[in-house]
């Protein structure tokens, strides 16, 4: 069959697209990094020269970055001046990290993405897994950062008061066990809106809980937060009033063990609040942009890292409702239900 020169031309087109991305999204790293799109926002417009002055950098390199970047719509270039500028949007993604549009850290992502094509191209022919402790560093840091844009505006005035009853116990004072809690930005945020309650946050990785002590100090949380190293299917059972697993259920190998000790670790009128990437239950209707970076991000994290541990379950990041719902109700909960969702998230509830 002789290709189609009209659809050969589109894909193309979009291919141009695509390589521009890929090459860019290093410069990304490199920009933040170096802290020239804050440089940007604080200073207003300016050439390659001042950027380089205030950030302490080369002018010759600021100049061809410059370049790239707004060749890319990612900066913005006066033809007249010869200066350079964010615009306000163009701040929020990539200058602001408090904003709700932040993304620069999921360049931080993509960049351990590429750092561990050695060892997935060596697990896709020997079956293996690459577990997420043997990944870069840029990405525990990279996932921080681009979650927490979700957990800053959505967590606690959204998700938490959409689980039947959970806000109000823990604004009168309740324990609270948040399971693979990373650098411990979800738990964090918890803490500091809940002064009354009592949090842990457990992770097996034992870099990311020494980061999230710090974190925690310098948020003046400590005095209500106790990080410990625990995997989900062994962190203390104390009786919690709430359990949470953020972005992190599908990346075990034995999920359905995970929710067998969710249970036997909860109090009985107490909550298991799961956040899963959002995903429809057939792969065709994820076919879409959002399905996309999800899809490839569990080919090069999420079930590498499942088939790195015991039975291997690998539901991958596009797991569906239905698929956690089979998990879930298979460790024992008899309720289960979609509490709320955005574009990028489920947020299931749990209920023994």
């Amino acid at each position: 069959m002789q290709p189609d020169p009209d659809r050969l031309n589109a894909f193309l087109g979009r291919m141009l697209g695509d390589m521009g991305a890929t090459l860019n999204a290093a410069l990304v790293v490199v920009g933040d990094r170096l802290g020239l799109y804050k440089a940007m926002e604080a200073a207003g417009p300016m050439d390659a020269a001042a950027l380089a002055r205030r950030t302490g950098t080369t002018e010759r390199y600021v100049r061809e970055w410059l370049a790239a970047q707004a060749a890319s719509g990612y900066v913005t270039h006066d033809a007249t001046t010869g200066q350079f500028h964010l615009e306000p949007e163009q701040a929020m993604v990539f200058a602001q990290e408090g904003s709700p549009a932040f993304m620069a850290g999921f360049f931080e992502i993509a960049e351990a993405v590429f750092r561990a094509v050695p060892r997935v191209t060596d697990a896709f022919r020997s079956g293996k897994g690459v577990g997420w402790h043997e990944h870069h560093r840029c990405l525990f840091c990279g996932t921080e950062r681009f979650f927490r844009t979700s957990y800053n505006h959505h967590l606690v005035p959204e998700w938490l008061p959409a689980l039947d009853g959970v806000a109000a116990k823990l604004q009168r004072g309740a324990t609270v066990a948040d399971v693979g809690c990373g650098h411990g930005a979800s738990t964090i945020l918890m803490a500091q809106a809940f002064p009354k309650s009592r949090f842990y946050g457990f992770d097996y990785h034992l870099p990311s809980i020494e980061t999230a002590r710090d974190a925690a100090a310098k948020a003046g949380v400590a005095d209500r937060i106790a990080f410990e190293v625990a995997s989900a299917k062994e962190f203390p059972a104390r009786g919690y009033d709430l359990v949470t697993f953020f972005d992190c259920l599908h990346d075990m190998g034995d999920p359905q063990g995970a929710a067998a000790h969710v249970r036997a670790s909860l109090k009985p009128d107490g909550t298991w609040m799961i956040v899963e990437p959002f995903a429809h239950d057939r792969m065709a209707d994820n076919l879409n942009p959002v399905g996309r970076i999800y899809y490839a991000a569990s080919t090069m994290i999420c079930t590498p890292a499942s088939l790195s541990q015991e039975v291997g379950a690998a539901l991958g990041a596009q797991a569906g409702e239905l698929r956690l719902r089979e998990v879930v109700t298979a460790g024992g909960f008899t309720r289960f239900r979609r509490a709320t969702e955005t574009p990028f998230n489920l947020v299931l509830e749990a209920r023994p």
